[in-house]
């Protein structure tokens, strides 16, 4: 069975192209000419340049494989961007990178049995926020941020097309090694420091990657093209719990916690945000992040993944965090 996974350089997608590579797949990596391979090492990987950006270059590479190669079984779109200068940004990528690949790929002939899309939670955006009820796949859809508009832009584009049968998973905040937004926390309580806004009971999920992608290979199998499935490891956190695990595992003896009111955020991220725009770059600290800390509830239902695909959660958050930090040690990031 012939593989693709774009953004395979990247922290999930490289997770993903080991643990195809385990299960016997011929695993196609889908990257761009200037993609970093730091994550790709095994000999048995197969490269080909995806430029999702550009039309013209995606159908000529395209046109290479299915000259050479025919066409693979299973997709799995895992590029996409997290971080952007602006809402146009994010459409750019997460949409309008979609549309391409799945319009070429229909065009092509080259339609895979399924593909599995990489969406997030974040497209649900802040609809349970007095219940504190977990977030379905049955609500509708009410992003709050342009990262969670752009996937679900992307989501509504292929739930629309008829040509290629999707599969949309929506995870909640992944962590574990190579990642490096949650790897910002564990250097804070290295710095012996521990920053948290709001003072409003804030409930929180978390996913190990390497559950994610059992997930990805689970859903290629059972997976009902049409349907999303919500993600997380099926627990729920408070807003200290990841902080005080990684102070245990990092060794930390004592941290200073402190908590702001969510307008120091709000002050914080307008003139991070204003400052990036000024230079033209992207920054951590913006508008989509103030809306991420500041919601309050990310409880989300994931009994139709464990039904219907068959996932159960191997890690907890206390065992993710474990592994994670035995990463860093190794790897030498701390």
């Amino acid at each position: 069975m012939k593989i693709l996974v774009t953004g395979a350089s990247g922290f999930i997608g490289s997770f993903i192209v080991e643990r195809a590579l385990e299960l016997g797949f011929e695993v196609w990596a889908g990257v761009r000419a200037s993609s970093s391979r730091r994550w790709l090492t095994d000999a048995r990987i197969r490269f080909i340049d995806l430029d999702l950006s550009d039309e013209g270059r995606l159908q000529r590479s395209l046109e290479t494989f299915k000259a050479e190669g025919g066409a693979w079984d299973y997709v799995v779109h895992a590029a996409g961007a997290t971080k952007a200068k602006n809402r146009d940004g994010f459409m750019a990528v997460n949409r309008d990178g979609t549309v391409r690949l799945v319009t070429a790929l229909a065009q092509m002939q080259m339609v895979p049995k399924k593909l599995v899309f990489l969406s997030s939670l974040s497209v649900l955006g802040a609809i349970h926020e007095t219940d504190y009820a977990p977030l379905t796949s049955l609500d509708t859809p009410h992003p709050n941020t342009a990262y969670g508009q752009s996937k679900l832009a992307a989501e509504t584009f292929l739930r629309q097309q008829g040509d290629v049968p999707c599969i949309v998973l929506r995870p909640t905040g992944v962590y574990g090694p190579r990642e490096h937004d949650y790897f910002l926390m564990a250097k804070s309580i290295c710095q012996h420091v521990d920053f948290a806004v709001g003072y409003k009971r804030q409930d929180i999920t978390f996913i190990y990657v390497k559950d994610l992608v059992e997930a990805v290979f689970q859903a290629l199998e059972h997976g009902v093209p049409g349907q999303n499935y919500l993600l997380s490891d099926g627990k729920v956190y408070d807003s200290r719990d990841f902080s005080n695990l990684l102070q245990k595992y990092l060794g930390v003896k004592r941290v200073l916690h402190l908590r702001a009111p969510l307008w120091v955020l709000r002050a914080v991220c307008d003139v991070s945000g204003w400052w990036a725009k000024k230079t033209g770059k992207t920054s951590t600290l913006n508008n989509d992040k103030y809306h991420i800390l500041k919601q309050r509830n990310w409880r989300c239902d994931i009994a139709p993944a464990c039904e219907e695909l068959g996932y159960v959660p191997r890690y907890d958050l206390e065992a993710g965090v474990r592994e994670t930090v035995a990463w860093y040690k190794q790897e030498q990031w701390i």
